[in-house]
């Protein structure tokens, strides 16, 4: 049964270690005790950003009338192997006063060592540090005493002092401890000498003193005498031994609520300290080499200071239940570990903080929720102040934008009151389109979906690229985004309206050019609904976006506002110049659980004789919400005559009437609603195009079509089209890549034919009649020459014409652009 619980944390090799002292009590004999010390391995999980325990293990010890209490704990070197390891310092008191304590060493098998124990009449209280051995130090009645592992002896050095600042190693000194002590003057100092020595003056002084050889260090060298009433901290960062001269950079805390800098004995920088009572300051070295100074104060709060051009506070925390420095997340540098208190949770490692005031940063527990509520509500205030700039621009209002002081942000520029440009002017779009730019907006719900189409003439969507659909909320809510996660889909109809087809978002292939944009630079992305990638608008007239119905029945009324984005292309001189991106007001629409309920957007399929009649728009909107599967289905044996039959029969298909080709199931079932396109290649290929709404659905069909079909045939999914169609496209890609090639490097007049021509008359060529009639005479073999050298420099100018930057811009998104077109089919031809 556990019956009392303490709490040490020490960080080693990236871990955080956790001691805890447990007593249980047989229930056998009750009189007889054991006290427990547990220790648990705890290593930081990235992926969970969680602590994780790694392993454990305990040190049992008789209990019996005894008060067992962990002391401190720290990493030592073990002088035996050179290895550093935790060591834990454990006190037993008895009843008389005595009091035992234990050194325990723990190795990597998670295995305690006694390393040695000591008995005193007092108990430890004041300035205990560990050193190499291991060893302990303190302080007591003003006098220095230490033991060793090597010793086991408790000694004493001849020195007096009221306080321990600092132990450590400093070269050629060994193990040297810094100190205050009280001042006073040898005998043999010449008193004239040292009549104003600080010294005498201020009372105390610092002082150095090694253990290992019992030397005396003069305070100087680490810092001015008169700062020894104030230090109560010091750490020192670099020592070294430079032409027989110690050399010391060390920080020093103060009573006065300081850091301070020294270099060599002189304060080099001093920073204001947040709080009050700072008792101890320690480095960590993080990713970018800054040296980050950890300052803890007694009431329990924590605060960095940064060392580059000056020192300064860079952050600060509170309620902090314990710091370590270590590399926690394996990243090759130092990070701080905060602990925070929590009283709700008994989890010691469940409110904790990583960070290295860069670009590591974790938390968890309250600490995060509390960043991600911050983080959440400034990006929610962020993307309503975004839509409601949206929603004023394409409507032609002016917006005004609150400034970085009313967003709690800190803004990288200084605001203007009065730009020069105002949004209107600037971004007003909508009247450079041309003003019947569509032809309907129409809506339409099947299932779950809402299905919202916008039917664009013809003489505006040819100028048009990478077009899509955004839908925003038209109402004021502080609570939600306006803007309506969809996805978009372009319906192609061919002139005869035989064949449909829907281009969707697809994964683009690998990317192998860079990809130019002339007017797109460091363009800012929008995040409305997913878009389609390069998608060609060969005869395409009617945009559509789909998105989920339930989430907008919530509001009972929704009005939404429809936004088209498109790159706009213009043509000059017969080529193509420039895009520009432009945001279109296409219309508003209604949406009610009332309308909805009564049918009024329903898609309306009608089996009317031998044909499925059904509106465009009807037909769009089914097509919108499926999935399209393709199938190349191949007999060596026998015709697939089987198919159409199972498609007319067993299925209950019917054809559009206003597009043959595609027919409608209306059998009963899941499958209900499923368009099929039947092509024959010849009678023992073709290929079978399904639109569904799931999986479920093609698997039962494809089920179904196994019955019929002869038992030798090949079916293959075709994801990218037919071998065949894209074959054809990639010879056709390739024809305009190097059309475009020739075009743009030769669009100029040459005065360089295949075929010689002479000095200025272009249209004279050289026959051979003629060359032959030249060389017959050394006079014309001479005549010949300098003609051909004259043909052969203007050769060389034409050829070395230079190209200003906007042209050779224009000539190189051209090739790009024809070269990603052939590269793309190249990359479904491969899938398929």
């Amino acid at each position: 049964m556990l019956l009392s619980e303490q709490e040490q944390f020490l960080s080693y090799n990236g871990e955080v270690l956790i001691f805890q002292l447990s007593k249980t009590r047989h229930v056998e004999e009750t009189a007889d005790e054991t006290m427990n010390l547990c220790v648990r391995r705890m290593a930081f999980n990235r992926d969970t950003k969680l602590f994780v325990e790694k392993s454990s293990g305990a040190f049992s010890m008789r209990a019996s009338h005894l008060k067992i209490e962990i002391v401190c704990s720290s990493c030592v070197m073990d002088s035996r192997t050179g290895i550093i390891l935790p060591c834990v310092l454990v006190k037993k008191k008895k009843r008389n006063n005595a009091v035992k304590y234990l050194l325990l060493l723990l190795h990597n098998s998670n295995q305690f060592e006694q390393s040695f124990h000591f008995k005193l009449d007092y108990e430890l209280k004041e300035d205990i540090r560990f050193f190499t051995g291991p060893s302990v130090l303190w302080r007591h009645a003003n006098k220095l005493f230490y033991i060793s592992s090597n010793t086991c002896t408790v000694l004493s050095a001849p020195i007096q002092l009221s306080s321990v600042v600092w132990t450590g190693e400093i070269e050629d000194e060994g193990t040297v401890i810094l100190g205050i002590r009280t001042a006073c003057l040898p005998e043999n100092e010449d008193e004239d000498e040292f009549s104003t020595s600080d010294r005498a003056i201020w009372g105390s002084e610092f002082f150095g003193y090694a253990i290992e050889t019992q030397k005396m260090l003069t305070g100087t060298c680490f810092m001015p005498h008169a700062y020894s009433r104030v230090v109560s901290s010091v750490y020192v960062c670099k020592n070294k031994i430079l032409k027989k001269r110690l050399q010391i950079s060390l920080v020093a805390i103060t009573q006065k609520n300081q850091l301070i800098w020294f270099q060599d004995g002189l304060p080099k920088g001093v920073c204001e300290l947040p709080y009050e009572k700072p008792c101890s300051v320690k480095p960590a070295v993080t990713n970018s080499n800054d040296l980050l100074l950890i300052v803890s104060f007694a009431s329990g709060d924590i605060c960095v200071v940064q060392r580059r051009d000056s020192l300064q506070v860079a952050s600060k925390w509170q309620k902090v239940k314990s710091v370590l420095v270590d590399d926690f997340i394996g990243s090759g540098s130092e990070q701080l570990l905060l602990l925070f208190e929590d009283e709700s949770n008994a989890d010691p490692l469940s409110t904790f903080k990583i960070t290295d005031l860069g670009d590591v940063n974790y938390a968890a527990g309250c600490t995060s929720i509390q960043e991600l509520q911050q983080h959440l509500g400034l990006k929610r205030r962020v993307i309503l102040e975004s839509c409601r700039a949206l929603i004023d621009l394409v409507e032609e209002r002016n917006h005004i934008l609150p400034t970085a002081k009313e967003e709690g942000l800190v803004s990288l520029w200084d605001d203007v009151e009065n730009p020069p440009h105002s949004l209107n002017k600037e971004t007003s779009l909508a009247s450079r389109v041309p003003e019947h730019f569509t032809e309907k907006l129409w809506q339409r719900v099947v299932g779950d979906s809402l299905v919202v189409g916008v039917k664009l003439t013809e003489s505006f969507c040819l100028s048009l690229s990478d077009v899509s659909l955004s839908l925003v909320m038209d109402q004021d809510s502080s609570s939600i985004s306006p803007i309506i996660k969809c996805r978009n889909k372009i319906i192609k109809l061919n002139k005869a309206f035989s064949a449909l087809a829907i281009a969707s978002c697809q994964i683009e292939p690998p990317p192998k050019k860079m990809k130019l944009d002339l007017h797109n630079k460091n363009g800012l992305k929008k995040e409305f609904p997913k878009r389609c990638s390069r998608v060609q608008l060969d005869g395409a007239k009617t945009v559509i976006a789909v998105t989920s119905l339930s989430p907008l029945l919530a509001f009972h009324h929704v009005c939404c506002i429809v936004l088209l984005h498109a790159k706009k292309q213009k043509h000059q001189n017969d080529s193509l110049q420039e895009s520009k991106k432009i945001t279109v007001l296409c219309g508003k629409f209604l949406l009610s659980l009332e309308d909805i309920s009564n049918g009024k957007y329903s898609v309306k399929m009608i089996r009317d004789s031998s044909y499925c009649t059904g509106s465009m728009e009807d037909i769009l909107a089914v097509l919108a919400v499926s999935v399209r599967f393709s199938f190349q289905i191949v007999s060596s044996d026998c015709t697939l005559t089987p198919v159409n039959s199972w498609l007319l029969g067993e299925m209950e298909c019917t054809p559009f009437k206003e597009c043959h080709d595609n027919i409608f199931c209306h059998k009963a079932g899941n499958v209900y609603g499923t368009v099929f396109n039947w092509t024959l290649k010849n009678p023992c290929e073709g290929v079978l195009t399904l639109f569904c709404r799931n999986l479920t659905v093609l698997f039962q069909c494809l089920h179904s079509l196994t019955r019929v079909l002869p038992p030798n045939c090949d079916v293959k999914l075709l994801r990218s089209g037919s071998k065949s169609v894209l074959t054809e496209q990639l010879a056709l890609a390739l024809e305009r890549e190097m059309l475009t090639l020739r075009s743009s490097f030769f669009s100029k007049e040459s005065k360089v034919e295949n075929n010689l021509t002479w000095g200025t008359e272009p249209g004279k060529k050289i026959s051979d009649a003629s060359a032959a009639s030249l060389l017959d005479s050394e006079e014309g073999v001479q005549q010949f020459r300098k003609k051909f050298q004259n043909e052969r420099e203007e050769s060389v100018l034409s050829m070395n014409q230079t190209l200003n930057g906007a042209l050779y811009q224009e000539v190189a998104l051209k090739i790009v652009e024809a070269q990603l077109s052939s590269d793309t089919i190249v990359w479904r031809l491969s899938k398929s």
